[in-house]
């Protein structure tokens, strides 16, 4: 596990993956956040596997064939330990997360935040179909907020009463927190979003249906989006996702 660093702010953004990067279009995401952290006087910690120390041999080993899990739980640790280490604000985004619009991405003054999902793609018959979600590519806490310690609780739960064969890798992401979201009504960072395949796939052709779906269904602009990199894997290139960033962000420009 990596050692804290000497704190020079009192708000961390944390990163992780396995080393070394098995995409290259993963390291213009990640300069984006450690450039946008920079740009506000962040701290900024990026830990590789060690990340996972932080969790119970039972959780590691119901999750060692779902590192999606394993992530969505070692996340909440990482964070944990940030704000009892000292800092009043600890935030999470994961490597393939993509900031276009630094200006435009803002912590929520709120005790805590999620980041907005709005997830596109075809039906069986070609029909678009969208869904409003919450996820967790982006996560904000402050000291002394109600949620983080009732989330990782009710995560580790879920996979504590799961078999490993009937747990889906979005099950304590998207899914629990979809669903608390929708009972409790969780603050929402609307800036820090998530682009589907199908939107994506749109973007880098110019438009199409499914871009025009989640512009409807949107309820901000973006400044920062989460790339499904377990989805995308090799089909995204760094030259793509470089083209990306700069479209992008001249399009948030131009709306300011």
């Amino acid at each position: 596990m990596s050692e804290p660093t000497a704190r020079r702010s009192d708000t961390v953004v944390i990163q992780s993956h396995r080393l070394p990067l098995p995409f290259d279009w993963l390291e213009p995401c990640l300069a984006s956040v450690r450039g946008w952290a920079a740009s506000r006087g962040f701290d900024y910690r990026f830990e590789d596997d060690s990340i996972f120390e932080r969790l119970d041999e039972d959780l590691l080993r119901k999750t060692a064939a779902q590192r999606v899990v394993a992530s969505d739980l070692a996340r909440l640790a990482a964070l944990q330990a940030a704000l009892v280490e000292g800092y009043r604000c600890a935030v999470w985004m994961d490597a393939d997360m993509l900031v276009f619009d630094p200006d435009g991405l803002h912590l929520a003054p709120d005790d805590y935040a999620l980041g907005r999902e709005v997830w596109v793609q075809e039906d069986g018959r070609g029909r678009l179909r969208s869904y409003v979600k919450v996820h967790n590519a982006f996560l904000q806490f402050r000291t002394g907020n109600p949620f983080l310690a009732f989330y990782r609780h009710a995560a580790e739960r879920v996979v504590r009463r799961h078999a490993p064969a009937g747990m889906v890798p979005q099950i304590v992401g998207p899914k629990l927190l979809t669903t608390l979201h929708n009972v409790i009504d969780c603050p929402v960072v609307e800036a820090a979003g998530m682009l589907s395949p199908a939107v994506l796939g749109d973007l880098l052709s110019g438009g199409g249906r499914a871009l025009d779906e989640f512009r409807a269904r949107s309820r901000g602009d973006l400044a920062a989006a989460n790339l499904c990199g377990s989805l995308q894997g090799e089909t995204l290139s760094r030259r793509q996702v470089e083209a990306l960033a700069v479209h992008l962000g001249l399009a948030a420009g131009r709306k300011r």
